[in-house]
């Protein structure tokens, strides 16, 4: 079951620097499954009762040779020629899951595109900007995040792309 929490009670880098930046947002807790181990995303937005359209998975490619991240909805894929293409990258490939997790500082199925270790180029696929507002993981399993595209678009320099297929 769904409920809104607290925005100081288990506080992530995504929701500080969120806060930081004086960007609208709720935030939404969910029981995770431990057991689950694949498509996190689903799970979300399942949980949370919320079209998988609107609710947006944070993969880390290695674009050419630097780490980049893609922002895609969870009921599709990422288009790993049409990421590099954003990022004027000859290829990307996903990146090595220990490689992301210390990237981030955040665990896989938990990785949010707000609040990483270290700023990487993002690109956010266009089909985000057809919702009047998109969930993005919060920081770790379990705690999703919503706010308008636009915003998370602004705060994590994201070129917007089409980047997703079904």
């Amino acid at each position: 079951m769904a409920k809104k929490k607290s925005r100081t009670a288990g506080s992530t880098p995504a929701i500080v620097a969120l806060e930081a930046a004086g960007i609208p947002f709720e935030v939404l807790e969910y029981d995770h499954d431990p057991r689950s181990t694949l498509n996190f995303g689903m799970e979300a937005a399942t949980a949370l009762g919320r079209d998988p359209a609107s609710v947006f998975k944070t993969l880390m490619v290695m674009a050419d040779s630097s780490l980049s991240v893609g922002i895609v909805p969870v009921g599709g894929h990422l288009d790993l020629k049409a990421l590099a293409q954003a990022l004027g990258a000859k290829r990307a490939v996903m990146a090595d899951q220990a490689l992301a997790q210390r990237a981030t500082g955040y665990v896989v199925g938990g990785i949010s595109p707000l609040g990483q270790k270290t700023r990487h180029a993002t690109v956010l696929d266009a089909s985000a900007l057809t919702h009047a507002t998109v969930l993005v993981s919060g920081g770790r399993r379990g705690l999703d995040i919503e706010l308008a595209p636009q915003d998370l678009a602004q705060l994590t320099a994201a070129v917007v792309a089409p980047i997703a297929r079904a």
